[in-house]
């Protein structure tokens, strides 16, 4: 794929193709990571963090308050995943 630089203030840009992003999950302001190889640059998105629920619990600091009824709420999403 060719890509044309531009000057923008002091540096050249250049953009990224829409499917880079929407198969990488990419909007403004996300990062990613520049490997430079002689006349090469690889850019690579990172992996998003893969988080469960039952991790994240045992993060928490023990004595929060409970919320009555909370454990009989039926799922509303992907809890259960």
């Amino acid at each position: 794929m060719l890509q044309t630089l531009r000057k923008a203030g002091g540096s050249l840009v250049m953009t990224v193709p829409k499917s880079f992003i929407e198969q990488n999950g990419l909007s403004e302001g996300s990062q990613v990571e520049l490997h430079l190889h002689g006349k090469k640059m690889i850019v690579e998105a990172p992996a998003r963090p893969r988080y469960k629920l039952a991790d994240l619990m045992a993060e928490m600091p023990k004595g929060l308050p409970r919320v009555e009824g909370w454990d009989e709420m039926s799922p509303v999403g992907l809890e259960d995943s």
